[in-house]
């Protein structure tokens, strides 16, 4: 199977769910990443995955790279399948429902506090790409 040609933010936003990334695919997006996350206030999460456990570990992996406070978990559903979690950094709250037909990956939307101000989204990244980065150092 051929690898997916990604060398830039922009390319993973046709895509339904995150790539597998190899090592230096990581390193330049996540060093992008980084230089366009400096130009928001805060943050929104969007999580896809298969599990709210697996969401949580995402959401906590990100929370700890960027030393951000933790965000209190206060919707969760009862039955276990594919979900959808969303985090409101400025809030502090996480959400997280059941959703079928989502790819997986992580979608990370820069805020401001002013609406005239846009917001960008980049992703979806892998669940593990905070994890990844930690790893290998690229702060």
């Amino acid at each position: 199977m051929n690898e997916i040609q990604i060398s830039t933010l922009s390319d993973l936003k046709v895509l339904r769910t995150a790539p597998k990334l190899n090592q230096k695919q990581v390193k330049y997006l996540f060093k992008e990443l980084i230089e366009a996350m400096k130009k928001a206030e805060w943050f929104t999460i969007g999580i896809m995955a298969e599990s709210a456990a697996s969401a949580l570990i995402s959401i906590r992996q990100i929370e700890d790279y960027f030393s951000w406070s933790r965000m209190q978990l206060t919707e969760k559903p009862e039955k276990e399948g594919p979900v959808f979690l969303k985090a409101n950094q400025n809030t502090g709250n996480i959400h997280i429902r059941i959703e079928h037909g989502l790819g997986e990956g992580i979608l990370i939307s820069g805020q401001h506090s002013n609406p005239e101000n846009p917001t960008y989204t980049w992703g979806p990244l892998p669940l593990d790409f905070f994890d990844l980065a930690k790893e290998r150092t690229y702060k």
